[in-house]
């Protein structure tokens, strides 16, 4: 499913490395990948998830991410620790290429700091929509 065939969510916020956000009520954020991030990846066959207790750190590769055209980071929008990874997605890659925006979540991080904003670089779904489009 390409970025124009899926509308984007409105309540999350995106990074430059096409890595989405969304704030949970309990205080914790969900992290994943954009479609427009999966579709060019293409099929995922491989997710080298971090461990319950990692720390990420906003801006760095925190894993990788496989697909059989190649093996891309992940770089985390955000700094933190990460509380949950996503079994099914460890199990079953392909289910963030079938759903980005809801099972195919990657990993849940409790944060360093306070909720992200624009200030930590992210941008909201129409800032992202333009981004994405530019990059071809």
């Amino acid at each position: 499913m390409t970025q124009t065939q899926q509308q984007l969510p409105q309540d999350l916020l995106y990074s430059k490395g096409h890595a989405w956000v969304r704030e949970e009520a309990d205080g914790t954020v969900t992290l994943g990948i954009t479609a427009y991030a999966a579709d060019q990846l293409g099929k995922l066959v491989y997710i080298d998830m971090p461990s319950i207790g990692d720390a990420l750190e906003a801006g760095e590769e925190s894993f990788d991410i496989e697909s059989g055209k190649s093996i891309s980071p992940f770089v985390s929008p955000v700094s933190g620790e990460v509380t949950q990874v996503n079994d099914m997605a460890d199990e079953d890659p392909t289910i963030v290429n079938a759903d980005p925006y809801g099972d195919g979540w990657l990993v849940k991080v409790t944060l360093d700091g306070g909720a992200p904003t624009a200030d930590d670089g992210l941008m909201n779904a129409d800032e992202y929509e333009e981004f994405a489009k530019s990059q071809g």
